[in-house]
């Protein structure tokens, strides 16, 4: 791979106009589609294989026209202090605004009059009125919505206060003003860690490039596959982190092979070939963990990690590519104003290096001579001194990191699991002020009632749908938690009965979960007596079984990525045991993440400091979406920081030595990567959108824990303890796994035109003697 990788870096290096042009001319399609794109996305949530979708589909076959999936809009009425809704003046404001929602939009289904619906309040001072639409909350007009707010309006002007809520009021989340800011950091680091402005703006434009090819082409296929607005936002947070840190790392490493005197095609040919390779197995393991979330067979999910793959492999081909073409044209000006006038210095002494460093090798880890680096003859940097301190005391730091993250990772035993409702909305939006009128008015219950659908088509003989409903609600009173049980609603056909359940609890409670369940629990036992079917839906249905979902797909899923990651990095690091701590040290990383989650979303720590209004349980799709996202990129930090060691090692370093030469590398540019892709990530925590804000922490502090605290400190302190055995294949499986040559070993040699590379034969350095 190494020496494909080289060939394509030289080529890209000679060929540049050629691949720049190509680059541009692929942003230029994608941006031309995503302008005369069709319409937006219709927001087609769905869950196949539970009762909740079941139930919904078996009222589109017999309730037909009900739009059962439809959005709804719910305009809550609340008259001044003194007075009711049922005096005469308020009552024509309502009938008024009613007639205003009916008429407003050719997309309303129907609107519920408050007074015939009997949606009063006890004390008379509140009512509603529900809108049900004909398409979804995405596919509603601007149009309709406008009208919605001028009802609304328009009962405001007759002096009643006048609150809406309901899907119907989805919107395209904002991220604010801090993205921005988070790309500024990005920059401001680049800029630190480059000490030159031209190479500090390459990955910062081919990350810009890359996400705009991928949202772009998201944007124009949006129609066509139904992609909602989080599927470009989940991309765009995804396709800016790994596009700076994959582009950042082949800069560094064209850097690095200039300062040892190579031509600048040859160092742009050696900087694909091995940190190239890296930057392709690192890319494979976020794409592996992304396109895992399929099995979780939710289509919303799925979509949203076959896209954010998608960018992944375009960020990865634009470091392979257009990376190396933008090194042509920015020649000697991608390096700092110094190392500019001692490149050529640097030619002449190139042999005097390599002696020096020869002896070094043989020098302990720990030696240092006048002060000077005992590997490379250079000062020691941070990283160098970093590894030394935890060479020497590995069990200690173990020790400290491992139970830092565990105290961080308890508040993840007291995680729970929901779906956003308007209740989790900040307390300035009129959803928020709707829901809590409600609350006040008819009890929490209301803002998420239960749909109970009987379906009496293979009753047993005897048996009448009009009495297995009546059982149904006769039963479903009794459960505690219920506050109204309404009568029910036959289809035309008289074989299908509906049912609507207002429980005490609010929507996303423990104790509304625990009803859901109850109800399933009667109506199987009526079902089984009468022969008729009780399915349970409704929104809060539908999200008490989307939580169950995710929690019985969380260990298959963890099964398939991880395994796949692990014959993946048993293939690049040719060990056993570093991919076995690798996955170990993303564990302890992604709990300690999940109870952070909890302490600032579910406890409210620190929810003033990231503009947390409201606290609740945590989103369902969290914890294996971290999962899947976290895992991808803790494993990238590992590829490239143990890469660095493994190829040290297999040149004749001893373990000890090749942790050190891997930090003195490439600590530096781990370090500047995950601060990149946290504050990339961090800026999400502006969005309006409670879910995009909690992704966006979730994974900023995930990464914080997994590169500074396990990769940092738990890698290089496990392999201190474990020395050369950390590196041991049993033979059979050295047989097995193919060589890939992640190292440039192979690309060494052949540059050589020997059969040696650095010293020791190529396939003795290429394994480890056995321990």
């Amino acid at each position: 791979m190494a020496t494909f990788l080289y060939k394509l870096g030289r080529f890209a290096f000679r060929r540049r106009r050629f691949v720049a042009l190509i680059w541009v001319a692929l942003l230029a399609v994608a941006g031309v589609g995503a302008a005369s794109a069709s319409a937006p996305a219709a927001d087609s949530f769905s869950i196949p294989g539970t009762e909740a979708q079941r139930a919904f589909d078996l009222l589109d076959q017999r309730f037909p026209g009900t739009n059962a999936d439809g959005a709804t809009a719910r305009v809550v009425f609340r008259a001044p202090e003194g007075e009711s809704m049922k005096d005469p003046a308020n009552k024509a404001a309502v009938e008024r605004t009613v007639h205003a929602l009916q008429s407003g939009s050719s997309q309303v289904d129907r609107v519920a009059d408050p007074y015939t619906a009997k949606a009063l309040s006890k004390d008379g001072r509140t009512a509603y009125a529900q809108v049900s639409y004909k398409v979804t909350g995405f596919e509603l007009s601007d149009a309709s919505k406008d009208a919605l707010e001028d009802a609304a309006e328009d009962g405001r002007d007759a002096g009643l206060r006048v609150e809406t809520g309901g899907n119907a009021l989805q919107a395209i989340p904002e991220t604010g003003a801090t993205e921005v800011i988070g790309i500024a950091i990005s920059a401001v680091v680049l800029v630190i860690t480059f000490g030159a402005l031209i190479a500090a703006g390459l990955p910062l434009l081919t990350a810009l490039i890359g996400v705009g090819i991928g949202v772009s082409t998201i944007t124009a296929l949006s129609s066509t596959l139904d992609l909602s607005s989080t599927t470009s936002t989940l991309a765009t947070m995804i396709g800016l982190a790994v596009g700076i840190d994959y582009a950042l790392f082949i800069v560094s490493r064209y850097r690095a092979e200039i300062t040892e005197g190579r031509e600048r095609e040859e160092a742009a040919g050696r900087a694909v070939g091995t940190a190239g390779s890296a930057v392709v197995f690192a890319g494979l393991t976020v794409v592996i963990a992304l396109v895992g979330l399929t099995v979780v067979n939710i289509p919303m999910l799925t979509k949203m990690g076959l896209a954010a793959a998608g960018t992944v492999v375009i960020a990865v081909l634009i470091a392979l590519t257009l990376i190396p073409a933008l090194l042509g044209f920015a020649g000697t000006r991608a390096l700092p104003r110094k190392a500019r006038k001692a490149s050529k210095a640097d030619k002449a002494s190139k042999a005097d290096k390599a002696d020096k460093a020869d002896k070094a090798d043989k020098a302990s880890v720990a030696g240092e001579a006048h002060g000077r680096d005992a590997a490379s003859g250079e000062r020691p940097n941070m990283g160098t001194r970093w590894a030394r301190f935890v060479l020497r005391r590995p069990v200690a730091v173990l020790l400290t990191a491992v139970i830092g993250l565990g105290v961080v990772a308890i508040p993840a035993t007291s995680l729970e699991l929901g779906l956003p409702d308007d209740g989790s909305q900040p307390t300035d939006t009129t959803q928020r002020k709707a829901y809590d009128l409600l609350s006040d008015g008819f009890g929490p219950g209301v803002n998420g009632p239960l749909l109970l659908v009987v379906d009496g088509r293979d009753a047993h003989a005897g048996q009448s749908v009009k009495a297995a409903a009546a059982r149904v609600a006769k039963e479903v009173r009794g459960l505690d938690d219920v506050a109204v049980v309404t009568p029910p609603t036959f289809n035309k056909a008289g074989d299908t009965a509906m049912l609507n359940v207002v429980p005490k609890s609010k929507p996303s409670s423990v104790e509304t979960e625990d009803l859901v369940h109850g109800i399933r629990s009667t109506t199987h036992g009526i079902a089984q007596d009468t022969g008729a079917d009780a399915l349970v839906t409704g929104t809060t249905a539908m999200n008490v079984d989307v939580s169950q979902k995710l929690n019985d797909a969380l260990v298959p899923y963890l099964a398939l990525v991880v395994g796949l990651a692990f014959l993946l990095l048993m293939v690049v690091f040719r060990s056993v045991l570093v991919p076995l701590k690798a996955a170990l040290g993303f564990l302890l990383s992604v709990v300690a993440a999940l109870g952070a989650v909890v302490a600032v979303f579910q406890w409210g720590w620190l929810s003033s400091v990231f503009g947390v209004e409201q606290t609740g349980p945590i989103m369902s799709m969290m914890p294996i979406f971290m999962v899947g996202v976290v895992f991808g990129l803790a494993m990238d930090y590992e590829v490239f920081l143990v890469t660095r060691m493994r190829e040290a090692f297999v040149h004749g370093e001893r373990p000890g030595e090749a942790v050190v030469t891997g930090f003195r590398h490439g600590a530096r540019v781990v370090t500047a990567a995950a601060v990149i892709m946290i504050s990339v990530f961090a800026g999400f925590i502006g969005s309006s959108d409670s879910m995009i804000k909690m992704i966006g922490f979730g994974l900023a502090i995930a990464v914080f824990f997994d590169a500074f605290l396990v990769r940092m400190a738990v890698v290089p302190a496990v392999l201190a303890l474990l020395g050369r055995s950390a590196w041991w294949l049993p033979r059979w499986l050295r047989k097995l796994l193919p060589n890939v040559d992640v190292e440039g070993e192979g690309l060494r040699t052949q540059l050589a035109g020997t059969g040696t590379a650095d010293g020791p034969d190529a396939s003795a350095a290429r394994e480890p003697a056995r321990v």
